[in-house]
C-alpha cells in the first residue's frame, strides 16, 4: 500500500481559497493534485482533496500567441497532442483569445495521476496549465477566472462541463461549487477528526463512459431523498456534527448506475462500512473508491477495502488523508 507523497508548501490564503501567484520570468511549474469527485451525495456539485499524487505542468511563455505541447511524459503519456484536444491546453486557448495576448504558451506535462481512475487526472492537468499561464500573465487573474479556463480543459476529457474535480484540485479542501457562471465555489469545514480514505484498484474507467451509463430521467422519489442527503451534509459539516455527516454520505442517483463498472465495488463498500465507514462511495466514475471515516478507524477501514478488491484477484493502493490541504500551487 502506498501512502501520500510529500506536496509543496500550500497557497491558501487565511480564507481558505487558493491565492494567484505570479512569477518573476518566463515560465512556471504548478502542481496540481488528486481529487474526489460527487463525495457521494453531490453529484457535479461536491468535490474533496485527497493529495495522494499529482500532476505537474510546466508552461513558458513565447513570443507567438499559440499554444505548444513540448512534452509529455509520467504514467499516460499517449495523450493527443494538437492543443485544442488536450485537457491541459485547450483552456489555454480560450485564454489567449479572450484577453487578446500578443504572447502564447510551451506546455511540458508530467502526469501523475492515471488518467481513468476516477482521482482527477483530467482535472489536474487543466488546473495546472490553467494556473501555471496566469502566473506568466503580466497581471494575473482572480483565482475564479483560473477556475473558468480549466473547466474548459476538464470539458475536453469528459464531453461536459463539470467542476467536482476541478474545484477541489484549485481551491483545496472540500468545496460545493453552487454556480460554474458566474463562478460560486464555497468551502465546507470539515471536521478535523474525519479523515478520506482513498483506493484505487487496477482497473480503468473512462468518464465519458461512466456518464453515459446515467439515465436521462430520474425518479423524483430519489432527487427528494438526495437532496435532503445534500442538504444534512452540508449542514453537519457546518455544525461539526460526524454522525449527521455519516447518515447523509449516501448516493441514490449515480451510484446504482455505475458500481457495476467496478467489480467487486459491492464488497469493498459492504466491508468499508462494517469497518466504521462514515459513508463509503465511488470516486467520481470510478475504479477509485472512497470512504470518510473517524480517524481513529481510517486505517482499519482502507485495510479492509483493500483486502476486498484482494478477494477478486484485483491489486489496489490505498491512502488515508486530510481533507483540508491546499490545491494547485507553483513549485
Amino acid at each position: 500500500m502506498s501512502r501520500s507523497p510529500s506536496a509543496p508548501a500550500s497557497s491558501l490564503n487565511s480564507s481558505g481559497t487558493s491565492e494567484v501567484c505570479s512569477v518573476d520570468g518566463d515560465e512556471a511549474t504548478v502542481y496540481a493534485p488528486s481529487s474526489i469527485g460527487n463525495v457521494a451525495v453531490g453529484y457535479d456539485v461536491l468535490g474533496c482533496i485527497a493529495d495522494v499524487a499529482g500532476d505537474r505542468v510546466t508552461v513558458r511563455r513565447i513570443d507567438e500567441p499559440i499554444v505548444r505541447i513540448a512534452g509529455i511524459e509520467g504514467t499516460v503519456t499517449d495523450l493527443p497532442t494538437a492543443p485544442e484536444k488536450n485537457t491541459a491546453t485547450a483552456g489555454l486557448l480560450r485564454m489567449i483569445d479572450d484577453l487578446s495576448l500578443g504572447f502564447g504558451f510551451d506546455v511540458h506535462l508530467e502526469k501523475g495521476i492515471p488518467l481513468g481512475s476516477g482521482m482527477g487526472g483530467s482535472a489536474a492537468s487543466a488546473v495546472g496549465s490553467a494556473f501555471a499561464a496566469n502566473a506568466l500573465l503580466d497581471e494575473p487573474l482572480p483565482v475564479d477566472r483560473v477556475f473558468t479556463y480549466a473547466l474548459i480543459g476538464e470539458a475536453v476529457a469528459s464531453g461536459a462541463i463539470h467542476p467536482d474535480n476541478v474545484a477541489p484540485c484549485l481551491y483545496g479542501g472540500v468545496v460545493l461549487t453552487r454556480s460554474v457562471d458566474p463562478p460560486d465555489v464555497i468551502h465546507l469545514p470539515v471536521p478535523e477528526t474525519v479523515r478520506c480514505v482513498l483506493v484505487h484498484p487496477d482497473r480503468t474507467v473512462a468518464t465519458r463512459d461512466a456518464r453515459a451509463r446515467l439515465p436521462e430521467r430520474l425518479p423524483y422519489d430519489d432527487i427528494v431523498q438526495q437532496t435532503a442527503h445534500i442538504a444534512s451534509f452540508v449542514a453537519g459539516c457546518y455544525q461539526g456534527d460526524i454522525d449527521l455527516i455519516g447518515r447523509s454520505l449516501r448516493d441514490f442517483i449515480v451510484e446504482p448506475y455505475r458500481a457495476e463498472l467496478v467489480p467487486g465495488f459491492s464488497s469493498v463498500k459492504r466491508a468499508a462500512m462494517e469497518a466504521g465507514a462514515l459513508g463509503c462511495s465511488l470516486s467520481g466514475a470510478g475504479p477509485a473508491c472512497f470512504a470518510w471515516a473517524r480517524a481513529g478507524e481510517a486505517e482499519a477501514v482502507r485495510d479492509v477495502m483493500v483486502d476486498a478488491f484482494t478477494a477478486r484477484d484485483i491489486p489496489a493502493n490505498a491512502w488515508v488523508v486530510r481533507t483540508d490541504t491546499p490545491g494547485a500551487r507553483l513549485v
